[in-house]
């Protein structure tokens, strides 16, 4: 079996985590490259097609958040969120918010049948199309996560395995089968576009949820 060299994360989103008030912030951005982040409980071996991925020479990063592996590609759009929480509460309310605004988002833009499933999926019908994880820090909480725009699914399933864990509502079900992407529903966004309106209105509308 060929060894990953895994890096530390250094993505764009980490700058939230220098963030030392309670400052409210949202990030969005397209990936420049491929790349593959685990979540922070993650085994390489277990999580990655390790041959794939060595021999496509892919930069493999480990999160402080938890959550399932993802692949990002300039075909995904990656949204960040820091909260200060001094009363900390629970991960199922900040999914909760956070999900209902990227929905909101989606919405607006003409995606229909988006709705939360799982604990934090975001799906399109029974389908994945956004993935994310949650890290608490210093009375202060990370979201972040993955939207597929355009990225295959046959290219998610070279590099990742199926899950170790998995929500109920997959039942099983191959990256092809369980994955889907804006794209392959018949939104012919770029990834660009999405990003532009998820940075013009996310913030707005966890502001409302908040408040």
């Amino acid at each position: 079996m060929n060894s990953v060299d895994i890096q530390p994360y250094t993505l764009p989103d980490r700058a939230l985590l220098e963030i030392q008030d309670n400052r409210f912030s949202t990030l969005c951005y397209v990936p420049s490259s491929e790349c593959i982040v685990l979540g922070c409980g993650c085994d390489e071996n277990i999580s990655l097609n390790t041959n794939e991925v060595v021999k496509d020479n892919v930069t493999v990063y480990r999160r402080p958040s938890g959550g399932e592996t993802v692949l990002l590609s300039p075909n995904t759009v990656v949204i960040a969120i820091i909260k200060g929480d001094e009363k900390i509460s629970k991960p199922p309310y900040f999914f909760e918010v956070f999900s209902n605004s990227i929905i909101k988002v989606l919405n607006s833009i003409g995606v229909k049948k988006v709705v939360k499933r799982g604990t934090s999926d975001i799906c399109i019908g029974n389908k994945k199309i956004l993935g994310s994880g949650i890290y608490f820090s210093k009375q202060r909480v990370f979201y972040h996560a993955v939207l597929n725009v355009s990225e295959s699914m046959e290219n998610i399933a070279r590099y990742l395995k199926h899950p170790p864990r998995e929500p109920d509502y997959r039942k099983g079900r191959s990256h092809q089968e369980f994955i889907t992407s804006l794209n392959n529903e018949g939104y012919h966004f770029s990834a660009k576009q999405v990003c532009a309106q998820l940075d013009d209105l996310l913030h707005k509308c966890i502001a409302q949820e908040i408040d």
